[in-house]
């Protein structure tokens, strides 16, 4: 199927990460132009899993949902997936690229965990889940880089995708707790502070949740620091893929100066700070 993905096929994925996920489509904006439709590819496809939860009622239809991309991503499906822009761009990128589908496979089996109201259990459950839908999109954006080629960084992967997503959930904290997810803290997390996964989806603010949640954010800035430490693995080629993570710094202290509900708190940065932090950082890594 290499080559056969016509520039329609991108121009989705790339809309798709546009308006579904915007950091990371701004930092892609940043990487070699010969690279970037193939990262929009495999940012796409992970933006279209994540938004299942937010566009099904029930858990059926997004159990049904995920298989279709279980069973386009097995070969069983190509015909729909070659009349499916986001599947086709996907499915090129694998191939040219020979991309280990399994990753895919892994992102959506944690997924799975996005359609129940089940509170995310302990910090492991939760650092895993972070690996495998943000840690392994590193990764698969360094092989894109590297035409394939495994590529060193392997630990700043694993610590940048837990700091990343960790930041997002925490960001998230307000939408999540009204549709009835508790992805942090987690269940551990809010049991050592008298917490109930209930008060969340009751929107109770209390300063036992606010020690709670200032847990997160203290292991967010840890895997942060562990990104930082093994940095230096990381090639010019591959540090493209890393760039979404100059936001997390940012992010956190905006989090911790927040003093209000936590509930009602909303965190982001400017397009035009996005594209500077950006910039100085592709500077800095020698990718721009």
């Amino acid at each position: 199927m290499a080559g056969t993905a016509p520039d329609d096929a991108y121009a989705a994925a790339l809309a798709h990460v546009r308006d579904l996920d915007p950091d990371r489509y701004l930092a892609t904006l940043f990487a070699p132009a010969v690279s970037q439709p193939h990262l929009f590819a495999i940012y796409a496809f992970s933006a279209d899993v994540a938004r299942v939860r937010s566009v099904v009622r029930d858990v059926l239809p997004g159990e049904i949902r995920y298989q279709w991309w279980r069973e386009v991503l097995s070969g069983a499906r190509a015909g729909e997936a070659a009349d499916h822009p986001l599947a086709r761009a996907l499915m090129d990128t694998i191939a040219r690229f020979s991309l280990p589908v399994q990753a895919f496979l892994d992102l959506i089996e944690a997924r799975t965990f996005d359609l129940y109201d089940d509170p995310m259990p302990t910090w492991l459950d939760l650092e895993g889940y972070c690996g495998e839908t943000s840690s392994a999109l590193i990764r698969l954006a360094t092989l894109v880089l590297n035409q394939g080629r495994e590529a060193a960084g392997v630990d700043a992967a694993g610590h940048a995708g837990v700091a990343y997503a960790l930041t997002g959930l925490l960001r998230a904290f307000p939408w999540q707790a009204r549709q009835g997810q508790v992805f942090v803290p987690p269940a551990e997390v809010l049991s050592q502070h008298g917490v109930e996964a209930a008060d969340i989806r009751a929107g109770r603010d209390s300063p036992a949740l606010r020690a709670a949640l200032a847990e997160v954010v203290n292991r967010a800035r840890h895997h942060l620091a562990e990104t930082r430490r093994h940095i230096g693995a990381v090639t010019p080629q591959s540090a493209p893929a890393f760039l979404p993570i100059a936001l997390v710094q940012p992010y956190l202290d905006a989090l911790a100066r927040g003093t209000g509900n936590p509930f009602e708190r909303r965190v982001d940065l400017s397009r035009l700070r996005k594209l500077w932090v950006f910039w100085r950082q592709a500077r800095r890594a020698g990718c721009a």
